[in-house]
């Protein structure tokens, strides 16, 4: 067993451990409601907690698998994402080819160039490549109809479910001082912050929470999601033993992705609110869909890819 496997499996047995902790919490609480007493707010917070155990096991074998798992797992993940996204979109039948396009070659390829290490070619092929494609494609169908929302709510399906998210297994490709196996636990590092900062986000909302960010569109507040990056960052410091950061810089790394993730829930709420849905499939029953559970961690992805390798690769 190298000494990456291990931390692997050690982080995933700490993690369980907490997991079940909350677990706990949330039985205990339940069972001091009032009998036939419904409780949205423990409810929700149950069904995060579940949505974890979830992700803790999929992340954690594909860890273990390296780059291949990760980048593989990432890739159904984009699947499923982009699927439930443009589901929601303007589309006619002079887009199908674009679709298709978009499906079976920009992603596929957008991840290929992941798993080849060539940072010059993914960081580019979506936002300049594939975006100058695909209205060339729509428009050669002759159908000019509410023609620039189709093109752009393509795009921005595609810069979000696959770009944002190939950022993940990127990770894998950055070239760090002491990461002999390759930085495989800056993915843990990733979605344990982002998604305990989002948990205790919620969690602190509701229960001290006075002031909402955006009270049309969501019931995040402002000390809820302060709490959440201050416990986020708390969680960085303590995990900064998984990273090529200090301390200091586990802590500040892991309050900014914890605040750009929480900014992309507060966008996709808006985009859902606008579409007129709760959530955005239900691929995963009573927890919406993959969108649902990797909302956060789609603009979180780049944020912490793009640092990392500035300051550290």
């Amino acid at each position: 067993m190298t000494e990456t496997t291990a931390n692997v499996a050690l982080l995933a047995l700490g993690v369980c451990a907490i997991l079940v902790a909350l677990t706990i919490l949330g039985e205990v609480l339940r069972a001091r409601q009032p009998a036939g007493r419904a409780n949205p707010v423990l409810d929700t917070y149950q069904t995060r907690v579940e949505s974890w155990w979830v992700i803790v096991v999929l992340v954690s074998l594909a860890l273990l698998a390296g780059r291949a798992g990760a980048v593989i797992l990432s890739l159904f993940a984009s699947f499923a994402a982009l699927r439930e996204f443009l589901t929601l979109t303007t589309k006619t039948r002079a887009d199908h080819l674009s679709l298709a396009l978009a499906f079976f070659a920009v992603l596929p390829v957008q991840y290929l160039f992941v798993w080849l290490g060539w940072t010059g070619a993914f960081t580019v092929f979506i936002p300049v490549y594939a975006f100058l494609l695909l209205p060339v494609v729509s428009a050669l169908r002759g159908e000019s109809r509410r023609f620039l929302v189709r093109v752009a709510e393509t795009q921005w399906a595609l810069m979000i479910c696959v770009y944002c998210l190939s950022h993940v297994p990127a990770l894998l490709t950055l070239r760090i001082e002491d990461a002999d196996d390759g930085p495989v636990l800056l993915i843990a590092f990733l979605f344990l912050t982002v998604q305990f900062g989002d948990l205790l986000d919620y969690f602190f909302g509701r229960r001290i929470g006075r002031h909402k960010i955006a009270p049309d569109l969501s019931p995040k507040t402002r000390e809820g999601m302060a709490c959440g990056i201050a416990c986020a960052a708390l969680i960085g410091a303590g995990l900064h033993w998984i990273t090529p950061f200090c301390l200091f810089g586990a802590a500040a790394m892991a309050a900014l992705i914890s605040a750009a993730g929480m900014m992309g829930h507060l966008v996709f709420a808006a985009i859902k609110r606008d579409k007129g849905v709760r959530d955005w499939s239900h691929l995963i029953p009573g927890q919406g869909g993959v969108m649902d559970q990797l909302d956060s961690v789609m603009f979180a992805a780049p944020v912490f890819y793009h640092v990392t390798r500035l300051i550290w690769g």
